[in-house]
């Protein structure tokens, strides 16, 4: 008895979403060895890049810019103040509300962290100009599914 021949549409190598999900797998394995020099996890990465934006951000705002859940970045966010990286502090205007800071540990690291893009840069064998433009098409995709969900 023979197999039925698989749906084109289904095939593992013909999908976007698989396409997205290993490469992000891999990127985040070619940040590993980086990360783990200056003690950090991809996703306590993420979350340091947030501050180093803008230092003082609540954690429902750096919740919404990583597209994560308020409750899930809590434990991150406790390790960070654990490792003397920041510290969260509750709002004198919502006690509800709390506000993270970067400890003078915390914005010194990101000196380490710079040379972290170059790094993933020639990593990928792609130019900056290249990848930027990759990165912008990925973002339009992200903003189409945002739209639609």
């Amino acid at each position: 008895m023979t197999q039925p021949q698989p749906c084109a549409a289904l095939l593992l190598d013909n999908q976007l979403c698989f396409a997205l999900y290993s490469t992000s797998l891999l990127m985040t394995k070619a940040y590993k060895p980086l990360l783990q020099s200056i003690g950090l996890t991809y996703p306590q990465y993420l979350a340091m890049l947030v501050l180093w934006e803008r230092d003082g951000i609540t954690v429902g705002e750096i919740s919404a810019r990583l597209l994560t859940d308020p409750g899930s970045l809590t434990p991150l966010l406790k390790r960070l103040e654990a490792e003397g990286l920041l510290k969260r502090t509750r709002s004198r205007v919502d006690e509800r509300v709390v506000e993270l800071y970067l400890t003078e540990q915390g914005r010194a690291l990101q000196q380490q962290a710079e040379r972290f893009p170059a790094c993933i840069v020639e990593a990928s064998g792609h130019s900056t100009a290249e990848l930027m433009t990759l990165k912008e098409e990925v973002l339009a995709l992200r903003s189409k599914l945002q739209q639609s969900i």
